[in-house]
């Protein structure tokens, strides 16, 4: 029974083109589901990704007026077993006054303003890698970039100023601003940026950086104001931070939102010779948030209670610290949460519409075991006098059966593996390809497909010199699609279609989702077979005495 099963599935395949259109069928299909599904699931992965590289692993928080004696809970919490590194910040958002345009109307745009401390901050985050504005690494490097690259003619200085965040020629505090911050920042083809004007380079000029002061009773209080030196420009990678964020130095973060150390004077005393009230103690400067780091192993999870832990530990010292002139706010306001569930309302969204994309594009098996079957119950009618001389000669109902459920099963996998890898080529290259979308269509493109739609042309002019109406037929079809195609491309002008103000990311995610790939292959295959089984199942009943007389 192995034997003619092996030698019919082969001849069927290897003799008639309506196999290999139900292949390309499900080569097409698997394709499609594995491009969208892994774009989505990059998508999510750059989401997560980007949560842990710029905020570590777990966040403590307590907004607006922070939390004092931050230094000994960072202390605490670097002690415990599972943390690496932890880092003060303080979150709030301000305006930024650019340096351009010329004239006393300068631009003013609305920033996410992040007060760090730039030593500990890159040891809990990435923030060394994010630095845009750095020397090449190799001389290889160098030749890759533009000769019109600023990075080509940098010496380190300014990567150094942007590590310590302070021009080290003026000893100003420095400011690094996200890459879309500025909007004369202009990204290029190959994913690196020239400023439109080269004189409005960012690192040459000064921004002031404007943080409104809230007090404990929740009251606005006057605004300050700081010039800050752009020491460099970073790119996360993530446009709605790119565009938003800028850092300036922890100190002066504290000082421009009254969050610093300060005296605390006594105004019930009687004032001194010079007016002034006696100090009494010293108010101890704050923090909005403190960022902490994992040791390898240790999942954000276990970090995340052992940090609760600590901070309950932190708020019961210092709330029996008779001498301490601030209380920390009690843990049940206190925040303390991994990145991913700081992110949750962002991430949460993205898993729920890949598992809707993956379910909406899973009907694509169905039109694979429709299609299937109705090619399979074609050819069973076409074979019927095959059938019955194979019943006679001896085959079972069984083999019968098993032959045309091994063809759906060949035409599954060949299909499966077809569309895999058209899927990772597509993956691969989809930048490159969007990148191609963007810019007008070259003319040897849609040259090359007129001069095919003259060839095909021509062929169905032949076709009918020789009255073959079939190849008439094909090539005409033929010739107005290739003729369609170089329309299309020569009208064509470049547009949009991943916009990083949408989905948050510079680029399209381009690695494969092997797991999502391998799922989906296996589905196809099932309702390959699926959709040859009926087919099958009416081939195997057909009678052999009324199959030799089958007309």
């Amino acid at each position: 029974m192995g034997v003619y099963v092996q030698l019919l599935v082969r001849r069927y395949l290897t003799t008639r083109i309506i196999p290999l259109i139900a292949v390309a069928a499900v080569a097409l299909c698997v394709a499609l589901v594995v491009i969208v599904v892994s774009v989505m699931s990059g998508f999510l992965e750059n989401l997560r990704n980007s949560g842990r590289t710029l905020m570590g692993d777990v966040v403590v928080a307590y907004p607006v007026q922070g939390i004092p004696y931050y230094e000994e809970l960072i202390a605490d919490i670097e002690r415990l077993p599972g943390a690496a590194a932890a880092t003060p910040l303080v979150d709030t958002y301000g305006l930024v006054r650019m340096p351009y345009p010329d004239g006393a109307n300068k631009d003013v745009v609305t920033s996410q303003v992040w007060a760090i401390d730039p030593e500990s901050f890159a040891r809990v985050t990435e923030l060394d890698r994010t630095i845009w504005w750095k020397p090449a690494s190799s001389p290889a490097e160098a030749m890759a970039m533009g000769s019109d690259d600023p990075r080509r003619t940098l010496t380190g200085t300014e990567y150094e100023n942007a590590k310590a965040m302070r021009h080290a020629a003026t000893g100003a505090p420095g400011a690094l601003l996200g890459m879309h911050v500025s909007v004369v920042n202009q990204r290029q083809r190959d994913g690196s940026y020239r400023p439109r004007v080269e004189r409005w380079w960012m690192p040459n000029h000064e921004v002031t950086v404007t943080l409104v002061p809230i007090s404990e009773k929740g009251t606005v209080s006057q605004s300050n104001s700081r010039v800050f030196r752009v020491v460099n420009e970073v790119m996360s990678g993530v446009f709605q931070v790119d565009k938003n964020r800028i850092f300036i130095p922890l100190k002066d973060g504290q000082e421009l939102l009254r969050l610093d150390a300060a005296p605390i004077v006594d105004t019930d005393a009687e004032p001194g010779p010079d007016g002034s009230y006696p100090v009494v103690g010293t108010s101890p400067a704050r923090c909005t948030q403190v960022l902490v780091r994992a040791k390898d192993g240790t999942t954000p999870a276990e970090l995340r209670d052992q940090v609760a832990d600590a901070y309950e530990q932190f708020w019961l010292r210092k709330a029996a610290d008779r001498d301490a002139r601030a209380k920390p706010p009690s843990p049940e306001y206190v925040s303390v949460m991994t990145w991913e569930q700081r992110l949750r309302d962002l991430i949460a969204p993205v898993e729920k519409e890949r598992q809707m994309m993956r379910i909406l594009f899973s009907i694509t098996y169905l039109v694979c075991a429709g299609l299937i079957l109705a090619i399979f119950w074609s050819i069973v009618s076409e074979k019927t006098r095959d059938i019955g001389i194979l019943r006679a000669v001896g085959a079972s109902r069984y083999g019968v059966l098993m032959i045309f459920l091994r063809y759906g099963l060949v035409i599954g996998v060949a299909g499966s593996l077809v569309g895999t890898a058209l899927a990772w080529l597509v993956i691969r290259n989809i930048n490159d390809i969007h990148m191609a979308l963007g810019n007008d269509a070259p003319a040897w493109s849609w040259v090359s497909f007129f001069l095919l739609a003259t060839g095909a042309a021509a062929l169905a002019l032949r076709a009918a010199a020789r009255a073959r109406v079939l190849g008439v037929l094909l090539w005409s079809v033929a010739a107005l699609g290739l003729a369609g195609a170089g329309i299309g491309l020569m009208v064509h002008r470049g547009f949009l279609i991943w916009d990083p103000a949408v989905y948050y990311f510079a680029t399209i995610p381009s690695e494969m989702d092997w797991g999502n790939a391998l799922f989906t292959c296996i589905g196809a295959t099932v309702f390959s077979v699926l959709g040859a089984a009926v087919p099958a199942a009416r081939a195997a009943d057909i009678d052999p005495v009324r199959a030799l007389r089958y007309e």
